[in-house]
């Protein structure tokens, strides 16, 4: 399964290979609990994938069929973050973006790197079979990418929940896209990407996905908190808004 077929509401989680314990702390179901019920408009939102139109004027642009990306909205990547990140690869022309979460974007990603002369993508996912399905995907359009299917650990630097075992990874990062691990597994588990925020480079951009949601907001304040050097910004072009943090030193998206 990729995000080409039809999905459920809720992300997946069967399946999910995980280093170490799994168990939840009262103090962790208490935080999915809370935010599951406050942030359910911001759920129901992420279900519209954007316009037809919209859609159709992104392929156009990247010069893909218009029925290769049949089905968007619930938690894949909507029109709105995917031509953000077709716009950025455009005008900047990064060499290196690594991505949390395969999907929609890695389509987009790659082709969007392919008419900009190039680069390297690292995408890393937890589910096997949906990183062989995404890599025979690319393979349709004559793309490819470095797709890694990675378990899941303990998340560092004090964050709750779990991040991707993705070992080390290059400095020099120019884009970093990150639309993972799912809030059902805990709703600041994605703040753990900051563990990689001091290998971006001057000028580099972080684009972190669903950040109109409560607990991605408070993801964000701590960020701006602990990482000065980063100018942070919610863009809400999308339907389920999206923070963008650039690192001092460079240009803006």
């Amino acid at each position: 399964m990729t995000s080409r077929e039809t999905t459920g509401f809720l992300p997946r989680l069967g399946g999910t290979q995980v280093i170490g314990g799994t168990g939840r702390s009262a103090r962790d179901w208490a935080a999915l609990i809370g935010f599951g019920a406050i942030q359910w408009p911001w759920l129901l939102r992420s279900l519209y994938g954007g316009s037809r139109a919209a859609k159709r004027r992104l392929l156009d642009r990247l010069d893909l069929p218009h029925d290769a990306l049949p089905h968007l909205g619930s938690w894949k990547a909507d029109t709105g973050l995917l031509t953000l990140i077709a716009d950025h690869i455009a005008a900047r022309r990064p060499r290196l973006v690594v991505e949390f979460g395969t999907g929609a974007s890695t389509l987009i990603i790659a082709k969007a790197l392919e008419q900009a002369g190039g680069g390297t993508l690292i995408s890393f996912e937890q589910h096997a079979d949906f990183v062989e399905a995404t890599g025979a995907w690319l393979a349709e359009y004559g793309l490819s990418a470095d797709l890694r299917a990675v378990p899941l650990r303990s998340s560092p630097d004090g964050w709750p929940g779990l991040w991707y075992d993705h070992g080390p990874l290059p400095d020099g990062i120019d884009l970093m896209v990150i639309d993972g691990p799912p809030w059902t597994i805990h709703p600041f588990t994605r703040g753990a990407a900051s563990s990689l925020f001091g290998q971006i480079a001057p000028g580099g951009t972080i684009l972190l996905d669903d950040a109109a949601r409560p607990g991605e907001r408070v993801v964000a304040r701590r960020w701006r908190r602990d990482w000065p050097d980063f100018d942070f910004r919610l863009w809400k072009g999308g339907t389920k808004g999206t923070l963008i943090a650039t690192r001092q030193g460079g240009g803006v998206v």
